[in-house]
Order: structure tokens, then C-alpha cells, then sequence
């Protein structure tokens, strides 16, 4: 049992004045390993104060020691990245893949600004006006369970670029990732005060910064009514917002795929993360001449899919982070077919076999249409609808009716063609035939799937406020 009782002000581990505690769990055994001691409004003030205190030098600080500093920390990530993989294992579940990818990323978040920040100019001339771009203030990053590491590397990585300060509220569901994580960002040896993270409930430490006076700046991932509630909160003090919300994204099968090529990278893109990812592909749009051949495309596909316990290298799906959430997935794939929706494969409970942990059976819906609840509200586990379309005309109708507007995937044989019909699809995003994220291109969403934009020269100016001087 593992006792996680610091957070991290003004360059040190301190405990929080914050008395409350939340268990920690393995999603795979579903046994407690450990505690976490939260933060409080006290430890908000606290932080924000060192974050205040140190924007002074920081916001002053030149392009290559702002590059000194993204390198120091990707250098510390790097080292300890088995130590974080073998964390998020446990404490999160996600399979090998996504392990690897998402320690991965943590670490490259901070050289992929640092070359976008050695390219970038801060100051440009428009006609007889000198603009320049200075550090919005003081920022708060909120960030979800779902990719721990990630979220707070690219957020810190792009406030530091930005020359901002930061405070920041991972969730407490993954203390014991954050604690390891934030020994590495302690020992790339920063400033004082640059970043400072405290543990603490949404409602609580969340709510006190989206409210503080000082904070300038909020970017935050998680549920879009969430985002909703920070985004009113800020409003009080005109905070600049960047929020990464919920998706229902389009998987869109042209009729020319082949299908032993696109059926696993469609399912890839819809399980991806366990479904637990807000790109996940989770509405299947499929033609209606090759429906019959679709579906059992998928049901053998999925049959050779493994779930289990993430220590197996060999699994493809990992557990439901909590029984919450196990028990909101179940709540969905019961929906369903009250719904009328047909399974193909999958359906209630824990997968054969598996009698303990939060695993769910990989379940994929026929006989839906887009009015469902399974088909426009977000289920965030391995749960997926096919919805049959006519023609591309009615495909696309189909993708843009939802509130949702964050990632989209086309599969074709003619990449032309899917160019086409990516251009008309309402999404941040659209991914061609599997292809692989860039880092430097903005990332975000339309409709309720956000505000603003993350990653590259987008999401850098997103803590900037352009000034313009006039002679």
C-alpha cells in the first residue's frame, strides 16, 4: 500500500493543507494500493502564489533558455520511462501499446515545442505597427486519468515555451503516476515556482482555479460538462480558455476498402486507449452493399482480441479505470439493446473467463441509427456502433449530425477520394487510412468538443496575447 501525501509548491514536496484522502485501485484486480492526500483551496493559493512569484523572471526569460529548460525535462522524463511505464500499468491498466506510446509522447512533448519554439517569432511588423507576443500570465492545467503523463507534459511543455508559469490538477485517480512523474520534472532542476501540481477532488481544487484572480490562462481535457462548468467559472475574470472535450467520431468506410487491410485499423481507431480516448472512432459509418460483409469482417477481428491484465504484452484491451466507469459502460451496452440496436459480438459482463477486474467485453452494435443514445452520446469504453449509409452524401450527414466535432477516420483505397470527403466533415481532425499523429499540427475541436487548439505554433499562441505597438 503505497501513501502519496506531498504535492509539489515552489520547487519543493510540501504536504497539503488539504486534509481529505481518496483511495487508489488496480483496475485489474480491483484492490486498493494505495492513498492520496488531497489539496484544498489553501493549496490553490499557495501554488498560484509561487506561479505568480516566478512569472516575473520567467515571462522575461530568452527563446534558448525557455529551450534549455524543454530539453532538461525531456532528458528527465526519458530516464525514468520504464518506471512510468510500470506505473501507469498499474495504476491505469492500459495495454503494452498505449503504454509505450504514452510514455513516449510525455517525453517528446517537450522537444516537439522546443523545435516549434526555436522557429517562432515573437516579434513581427504589420505596416507601421511592431507586434509582439508576451506570455498570457499565470496558467492552470486540468487534465484527466485517461493519459496521465501526456497531458501534463504537453500542457507544462507549451506554458514553458509560451514563457508562462503554471499550476497544475491532474486527477487524483492517478496519484501515484503523478508522484513519479513529478520527480522527474523536479529533476530537470527548474526555477522555483515555474510548475507547481497540486492533488485535489474537480470540485475542489479544479473548481478553485477556473475561479482564482490570478490565474490568467486555463487549458483543459476531460468531459465536455466539465468544460462547460470551467468555461463559466472563467468567464467571471475573462480567463483565456483552451478546453479538449468529448467526441463521437466518425469511423467512415468507403465502399472501395479493402476490407482485411481497414478492418483492423478501424478497430484500432475505436478501441484505442480500451475506449477510454476522446478520438476514439466509435461510430462505424459502413456502405449498405457491404454491411452483411462488414460485420463479419469485425466479429473475426474482434474474436482475436485479447483483454486482460496489461503485464500480458499480448493484450489489446486493458480494464475500465474504475468500477464507475465499469458500471457506466455496462449501463451503455444495456441501453443498447433496450435501444433495438443488435449485438454483433460482446454484450454485458466481464469477458470469458476473467472474474475479477474492471474488463469489459469489446462490444460492437448493428441495426443502429444515428438517433440512438449509443450512437451520439459519449460511452468511453470498447463499445462501437455500425451505422449503414447509402451513398457519400448520406455518410456525411451522418458524421456531422452531433454535437461533437473532434476527430474523424476515412478509409479508402483512393486516397483522393477520401481527401474529398474529408474536406466536408466538421471536425479538428481527420485521419486518412491510419495515418500517424503529427505534433505539430493543431489539435482540437469543432462544436462541443472545444475551444482552442493544442500542439505546434496553434497551440503555443494559445498562452500568448499579441501587442501591438504603433509609430
Amino acid at each position: 500500500m503505497r501513501t502519496t501525501d506531498t504535492i509539489y509548491i515552489n520547487g519543493s514536496f510540501v504536504r497539503p493543507h488539504g486534509k481529505e484522502e481518496a483511495p487508489l485501485f488496480n483496475p485489474a484486480t480491483e484492490e486498493q494500493i494505495g492513498t492520496v492526500r488531497l489539496g484544498d483551496e489553501q493549496d490553490v493559493d499557495n501554488a498560484v502564489s509561487a506561479a505568480k512569484a516566478a512569472f516575473a523572471s520567467q515571462s522575461q526569460s530568452s527563446k534558448a533558455e525557455r529551450i534549455a529548460m524543454l530539453h532538461s525535462l525531456h532528458d528527465a522524463v526519458a530516464a525514468r520511462a520504464s518506471d512510468l511505464a510500470d506505473a501507469m500499468r498499474e495504476e491505469y491498466g492500459a495495454p503494452a501499446s498505449f503504454v509505450g506510446f504514452s510514455v513516449l509522447h510525455a517525453a517528446t512533448a517537450f522537444l516537439n515545442m522546443a523545435k516549434t519554439l526555436e522557429s517562432y517569432e515573437f516579434r513581427r511588423r504589420i505596416g507601421h505597427a511592431e507586434i509582439e507576443m508576451r506570455p498570457a500570465g499565470v496558467a492552470a492545467a486540468i487534465t484527466p486519468w485517461n493519459s496521465n503523463y501526456g497531458f501534463i507534459c504537453n500542457k507544462l511543455a507549451t506554458a514553458i515555451a509560451a514563457g508562462a508559469t503554471m499550476v497544475i490538477k491532474p486527477s487524483e485517480m492517478s496519484a501515484i503516476q503523478t508522484q513519479l512523474l513529478t520527480e522527474c520534472l523536479h529533476a530537470a532542476g527548474l526555477p522555483d515556482g515555474i510548475f507547481n501540481i497540486v492533488n485535489g477532488y474537480g470540485h475542489v481544487v479544479g473548481a478553485a482555479l477556473s475561479s482564482h484572480h490570478d490565474i490568467a490562462k486555463i487549458s483543459f481535457t476531460g468531459s465536455t460538462v466539465t468544460g462547460r462548468a470551467i468555461l463559466q467559472a472563467a468567464a467571471a475574470t475573462f480567463k483565456r480558455v483552451t478546453l479538449e472535450l468529448g467526441g463521437k467520431s466518425p469511423n467512415i468506410i468507403l465502399d472501395d476498402a479493402d476490407l482485411d487491410l481497414v478492418i483492423p485499423q478501424v478497430l484500432a481507431a475505436g478501441f484505442a486507449n480500451s475506449g477510454q480516448a476522446c478520438i476514439a472512432g466509435t461510430r462505424i459509418l459502413a456502405p449498405e452493399g457491404r454491411l452483411t460483409e462488414i460485420h463479419d469482417h469485425l466479429a473475426q477481428a474482434v474474436a482475436t482480441l485479447k483483454v486482460g491484465d496489461a503485464s500480458d504484452p499480448t493484450v489489446r484491451i486493458g480494464p475500465m479505470v474504475s468500477r464507475k466507469q465499469w458500471d457506466r459502460v455496462q449501463s451503455y451496452i444495456r441501453l443498447g439493446q433496450e435501444e433495438g440496436a443488435r449485438l454483433i459480438v460482446g454484450g454485458e459482463g466481464r469477458p470469458k473467463g476473467v472474474d475479477r477486474g474492471w474488463f469489459v467485453r469489446p462490444t460492437i452494435f448493428s441495426g443502429v441509427n444515428n438517433d440512438m443514445r449509443i450512437a451520439r452520446e459519449e460511452i468511453f469504453g470498447p463499445v462501437l456502433c455500425v451505422i449503414p449509409y447509402r451513398d457519400e452524401t448520406h455518410a456525411l450527414e451522418i458524421a456531422n449530425d452531433t454535437v461533437y466535432g473532434l476527430q474523424a477516420y476515412v478509409f479508402s483505397s483512393d486516397v483522393d477520394r477520401a481527401k474529398r470527403m474529408a474536406d466536408r466533415i466538421e471536425a479538428g481532425r481527420v485521419v486518412i487510412n491510419g495515418a500517424p499523429h503529427e505534433p505539430a499540427a493543431p489539435f482540437g475541436g469543432f462544436k462541443q468538443s472545444g475551444i482552442g487548439r493544442e500542439f505546434g505554433a496553434a497551440g503555443l499562441e494559445s498562452f500568448l496575447e499579441p501587442r501591438a505597438v504603433l509609430s
